[in-house]
């Protein structure tokens, strides 16, 4: 139909209008051959006219939320400039990511080569896998800024992406293309936040509320199906939505990759991206994927709706590390868990026994000196990422402790889970919180005492009061506890491990009369060796025998192998970092803990 000449003067000028600002979009095809090959992606650009001061093309250092050293530009493979008529134009490569554009008023368009990330040979700051890109001969996934660039002073320009890949691919995306086939960001922000996962992939979909949830899997001998999986997690995405009321999205979309190995997975606004190592979908590994999801699909709410500044307008150049990192990470590891045992879906022991798991990590695994907002603010660093997996231990354990204080504070009436709620509304996705003002305008929101505790346990590392605070609703923590139980013991725990095996570092006097010497390799307890992959069940075989009894030990001593015959001695059980119900607890802690239990 060809209504153009009815337009009008008007809708004339309007259409001028829009074909002006079109020019403006930046065009990106990327073409994916792996008939060709199966490591590079071809990518050309077509531009509009560039002033001076964009004269310079930027690959990205690194991306949001995935707080390590990237420099995409060192898998550029090849970089060239074209004018209008596709004459070749001078380019020079100023530093890792960036490339100097001689005559930018004349180029039109950029056409580049780059490496995937996955199987390109680097020397140091390996890309993560879920945060990075893969080429094979029947599937890919494509991280904008692994794959695209921009030329400086126009990351909020709005881009058109065309893929081109085998027919016969299926693409998984929380975006959706046009008429032509292009997917439409609003700035390079958005593409950074919208992966792809294509090729031979499974597929399925559900409700939650007036929300899509859609479920893309790629697995490399099919041990592993969408629908079954998206079955698994049904549980989880239904405690997720009780837990928020109504979701804050419209549709939102689940990217798996199986394989050979486990890195984890990477949160986005609308949809979440995992690569994870294929093996059978028993009920254990579906609950470690269910605890995974649940963590992503959490960011909904933090950083999507609650962020500050420097998440609102990105500096993929030179990235600012958060304060707020114990928000974003730790809030959100905190919410996984609390809407899961709120939906009933983890009984209350198994809960515990996943808080004194993250207290043992921030207790032997991380520098408990080290303060979460020091550790948000040096994030990209090399000292801040020695620390960074504590923002899921202590910075979870904070915000229950902060959920907490907030009940108390309230008669029971407001935790955490509420605030954020509130929060979500007077905020979202296009009103970033102040990333200077947070803690105060967080503690006008609620209590005057909450500024002491952000004070306290979020700007310093004081010791986490976790005995005082549980016993609020009748848990009784302990950092050691005697169980009154009796174990086997070899009257050491002097063991470390060396590329060579279990060394005894310290020898008790059981082991010298038996003729153990420290330095010793420990091979084996009654035959059963000692491995990495075994030892938890080796100690755990040994400290179940009867104390006093004889074993056999394998030894290695100044190389050669030999057995020995020792006594068990007798030792308490101990366990660390202890929480349990206090069978003593008041009437009120009582009440306080089923309005803990449950959304209020």
């Amino acid at each position: 139909m060809n209504a153009l000449p009815r337009l009008g003067l008007l809708a004339g000028l309007l259409l001028t209008g829009l074909s002006a600002a079109a020019q403006k979009e930046l065009t990106y095809t990327v073409t994916m051959d792996p008939a060709v090959s199966t490591n590079e992606f071809q990518v050309a650009l077509q531009l509009p006219k560039l002033k001076k001061d964009q004269a310079v093309y930027q690959f990205a250092s690194t991306a949001p939320g995935t707080y390590q050293v990237m420099n995409i530009g060192r898998f550029v493979r090849k970089f060239e400039a074209f004018d209008a008529k596709g004459k070749p134009l001078e380019t020079k490569q100023l530093s890792t990511n960036q490339w100097q554009l001689a005559r930018p008023d004349k180029t039109r368009e950029i056409r580049y080569t780059i490496a995937e990330t996955w199987d390109t040979p680097v020397t140091e700051h390996r890309v993560y896998r879920m945060c990075g890109s893969s080429l094979e001969a029947d599937h890919a996934l494509i991280n904008a800024h692994t794959i695209l660039g921009y030329p400086q002073g126009m990351q909020a320009t709005p881009l058109r992406i065309k893929l081109n890949y085998p027919q016969g691919w299926k693409v998984g995306t929380p975006l959706t293309a046009d008429a032509k086939g292009y997917y439409t960001t609003k700035n390079y922000d958005h593409a950074v936040d919208s992966p792809f996962l294509l090729g031979r992939l499974t597929e399925a979909t559900t409700k939650l509320g007036d929300a899509e949830v859609a479920l893309y899997c790629y697995s490399k001998t099919d041990q592993i199906q969408a629908q079954p999986l998206l079955g698994q997690m049904q549980k989880m995405l239904n405690a997720a939505q009780a837990f928020l009321v109504e979701l804050p999205v419209k549709r939102y979309t689940f990217l798996y990759h199986f394989e050979d190995q486990s890195q984890g997975a990477w949160e986005h606004s609308y949809s979440s991206e995992y690569a994870l190592q294929e093996q059978p979908l028993t009920p254990e590994y579906a609950q470690q994927i269910t605890d995974m999801a649940a963590h992503e699909f959490f960011h909904i709410v933090t950083p999507l709706n609650i962020h500050s500044e420097i998440i609102e307008r990105f500096n993929f150049v030179q990235p600012t590390g958060s304060q707020h990192l114990w928000l974003y990470e730790g809030v959100t590891e905190w919410a996984a868990h609390a809407m899961q045992l709120r939906g009933g879906l983890v009984p209350l022991e198994d809960y515990l026994t996943t808080l004194r798991n993250k207290v043992a990590y921030d207790h032997q695994r991380a520098d408990t000196t080290y303060s979460l907002k020091r550790l948000g603010l040096n994030s990209f660093s090399d000292e801040g990422q020695q620390q960074y997996g504590n923002i899921y231990q202590r910075g979870a354990m904070t915000a229950a402790l902060l959920d907490l204080r907030l009940l108390e504070l309230s008669g029971g009436k407001r935790g955490l889970r509420e605030v954020l709620l509130e929060l979500t509304k007077q905020y979202g996705p296009s009103k970033p919180v102040s990333e200077q003002t947070f803690f105060d305008d967080f503690t006008k929101a609620t209590y005057p005492e909450i500024r002491d505790f952000f004070r306290r346990y979020v700007e310093n590392a004081e010791p986490l009061p976790l005995q005082e605070y549980y016993a609020k609703v009748g848990i009784r923590y302990a950092p050691a506890f005697d169980t009154g139980r009796k174990l086997a013991s070899l009257g050491t725990n002097g063991y470390a491990m060396q590329p060579t095996g279990v060394m005894f570092t310290e020898v008790s006097p059981a082991l010298q009369t038996c003729g153990v010497s420290q330095g010793d390799l420990f091979v084996a307890f009654n035959g059963m060796a000692l491995k990495p992959e075994t030892l938890r069940e080796t100690f755990t075989a040994m400290q179940n025998a009867k104390p006093g009894a004889e074993v056999e030990l394998t030894i290695n001593h100044e190389g050669k192998e030999k057995k020995v015959r020792c006594r068990t001695v007798e030792r308490p059980e101990i366990q660390r970092y202890h929480f349990a119900l206090d069978p003593q607890a008041t009437p009120a802690q009582l009440a306080l803990r089923q309005i803990w239990q449950k959304n209020i």
